[in-house]
């Protein structure tokens, strides 16, 4: 059932651990060789990239693969410097295919002490699964892809689009410490049905995934400004008393190009400039003092 009244207007009395009532998520996507491509052997290529697809659907678009490289050849290198040069830490949503293909780059992202987090075997969504079963099998293999060439166990979830209705309890099983396929709150929760799973909500305003759609960003200062917006608008509430979460997105193909790329490194900028006012974490650090905070 829908819940639509979640804290109902009265939120935890929490401060994050640097004593910040406003964390910052900073997620960066590791996608690019999981999109569907009939170069891949997949049914149809992605449609949607700097233009939306004219080759005809079920023939092989070499384009869209030229794409969609670009994120982990070049866009990879210029984002994770500049989440160095500010000391930004981050969890990268990894889809098991693109960690697969290019295990030496995941390696670098955990190096630098970035979480890595599920993101699906393909980047699809889960609500397209018939069965339980595959989705597990999926979930198991990202799982293991990510062990190998990290180190690490994945603790989080996130899937493009939607979850389907066996997700969550899937995730449970496996252990998983949060899920993040949920829009609907600025702060993290617990779902009554999966209680050992925490429910962290993620953001597709704050999203450079815009710069994709009509009506979106076009430059890369309007990003930056709506950032910054969001960021006003959450530590006035903090201030008031009242604990919050922000989500920023970005993905390699994206805000990695030159002209899009100012809008990471302007907000990273900005994010480092707020010293201890906002607590900048990992998505798996988030989730953990939220679950420490409210026990």
């Amino acid at each position: 059932m829908r819940d639509l009244v979640g804290y109902g207007g009265t939120w935890p009395d929490l401060r994050w651990p640097n004593g910040a009532r406003l964390a910052v998520s900073v997620a960066v996507n590791f996608e690019e060789g999981a999109e569907q491509q009939v170069g891949d052997g997949d049914p149809r290529s992605e449609p949607m990239g700097e233009f939306m697809s004219v080759v005809t659907p079920g023939t092989r678009d070499m384009g869209q693969e030229q794409i969609f490289a670009y994120g982990m050849r070049a866009g990879l290198w210029r984002m994770l410097d500049a989440l160095d040069r500010h000391r930004i830490p981050s969890t990268f949503l990894m889809c098991g295919r693109a960690v697969e293909r290019s295990p030496s780059l995941a390696a670098a992202i955990a190096a630098r002490g970035h979480e890595a987090a599920v993101h699906g075997w393909l980047w699809r969504p889960h609500s397209d699964y018939a069965s339980a079963e595959a989705e597990g099998r999926d979930l198991d293999r990202c799982m293991e892809v990510i062990r190998q060439a990290c180190g690490t166990t994945p603790r989080g979830f996130f899937c493009r689009g939607s979850e389907s209705i066996w997700t969550r309890a899937l995730l449970a099983e496996r252990g998983f410490l949060y899920t993040s396929n949920a829009f609907d709150d600025d702060l993290p929760y617990r779902d009554p049905a999966q209680p050992g799973l925490l429910v962290l909500p993620y953001a597709l305003d704050s999203n450079d995934s815009k710069f994709f759609h009509p009506n979106g960003f076009v430059r890369a200062r309007e990003m930056v400004e709506y950032v910054d917006d969001a960021l006003e608008t959450l530590l006035a509430e903090a201030e008031r008393g009242r604990p919050r979460l922000l989500n920023i997105g970005y993905h390699l193909r994206i805000s990695g190009r030159p002209g899009r790329f100012p809008a990471m490194d302007r907000v990273l900028a900005r994010l480092a400039s707020l010293g201890d006012r906002i607590w900048v974490a990992r998505r798996d650090a988030i989730a953990e003092a939220f679950l420490a905070a409210t026990r």
